[in-house]
């Protein structure tokens, strides 16, 4: 933000912990920022905590193709936890923002959010799209491992030791956390979203398991 200069318009869909704090960082800069999401509540709450150049907009079609054109950087932050993420923005859309605009995918790990979106690493990390500039790293906290691997341990170290004090074998699991977080067991695919996106049967790990 520079006095006299209209300020750089970034674009967020999605309003998860990826967006919000997309949000903190660009309406820090003094950009003037979008967020997009589906839920009310959500939207709500942003409009609580974020600062007077951040504007919430229900995430539809109608916004998205009004908001693209005057759109600087577009973030896609649309997660769904064990499942592919939505494709939110199609290729068509791309003929709708300014030639040297940004698009960053921090979906891409789950297939991306954005149709043109393909993986990249930190040593090649952009790509070119209709004059769009994609940045797609996969596994974007690489860029600063350091600080990412001590925020994940901070994170995760409980559950590591909760995870030691249970016996598999016994087919059995007094933490329910546990008991959420599994995945795959014995060739079993017991998350809800794993199962719908590779259409293989689920198991739900409340039967499978005698907690």
């Amino acid at each position: 933000g520079v006095p006299g200069v209209e300020p750089a318009t970034v674009t967020i869909i999605g309003g998860g912990v990826v967006g919000l704090n997309a949000a903190k960082l660009a309406a820090g800069l003094g950009a003037k920022v979008n967020v997009l999401d589906i839920s009310m509540d959500r939207l709500r709450y942003l409009d609580d905590v974020m600062p007077s150049n951040v504007f919430t907009h229900h995430s539809n079609e109608y916004n998205i193709l009004k908001l693209l054109p005057k759109t600087d950087l577009l973030i896609g932050g649309v997660l769904v936890p064990g499942s592919a993420a939505p494709k939110i923005i199609s290729k068509d859309m791309l003929s709708l923002m300014k030639k040297g605009s940004v698009i960053v995918d921090v979906a891409v790990d789950q297939g991306g959010c954005i149709e043109t979106t393909k993986p990249t690493t930190h040593e090649s990390p952009i790509y070119k799209v209709n004059e769009i500039v994609h940045y797609c790293v996969a596994n974007m906290p690489g860029a600063v491992p350091m600080t990412s691997t001590i925020s994940l341990t901070n994170s995760t170290s409980s559950y590591v030791l909760d995870l030691l004090k249970e016996d598999l074998l016994s087919g059995k699991i007094k933490n329910k956390a546990i008991l959420k977080g599994i995945n795959i067991y014995k060739g079993k695919v017991m998350h809800k979203g794993l199962s719908e996106s590779f259409k293989m049967k689920y198991h739900d790990p409340l039967k499978t398991f005698n907690t």
